[in-house]
């Protein structure tokens, strides 16, 4: 099962991203993960939050552009070869990776949590159950 992403337009000056946690945190959402990428111009922060809802609300208020996005989430081990496993099964399934992060595993334990932006994601993720991976879902991360 799919977990949503959300993704904020942020323009690239001081306090921004700032300002952003800071609303998140008054609305009392917690980020499970973040990413940031940036051009010259504008960044996108790519949010993973226990309340998705709360978190597109809250922004929306304070005037973000936000939106939300699919992703799949996996959980791998943490040892040398760990992200090549995985990666191997993707690309087994032919599966075209876009863009991914990770964050801690919400489980404890030393794994991590990589998560992937796909083009198509209800596909993508049949092909990978197919191969006996499955996603974590949106309450398990």
């Amino acid at each position: 099962m799919s977990v949503k992403q959300i993704s904020v337009f942020l323009e690239n000056k001081p306090g921004m991203l700032n300002q952003l946690t800071a609303e998140l945190a008054k609305s009392g959402v917690n980020m499970r993960a973040l990413s940031l990428a940036e051009t010259k111009d504008f960044g996108i922060a790519r949010i993973i939050a226990d309340d998705t809802l709360g978190a597109m609300n809250a922004l929306k208020e304070a005037g973000f552009v936000a939106s939300l996005t699919p992703v799949l989430a996996f959980e791998i081990p943490n040892e040398a070869g760990g992200l090549n496993k995985l990666l191997g099964i993707i690309t087994d399934a032919n599966v075209n990776v876009e863009y991914m992060y990770s964050c801690l595993s919400p489980h404890g334990n030393s794994e991590a949590v990589m998560i992937f932006r796909v083009a198509n994601t209800q596909e993508s993720e049949s092909a990978l159950q197919a191969r006996g991976l499955w996603s974590l879902t949106q309450e398990e991360i």
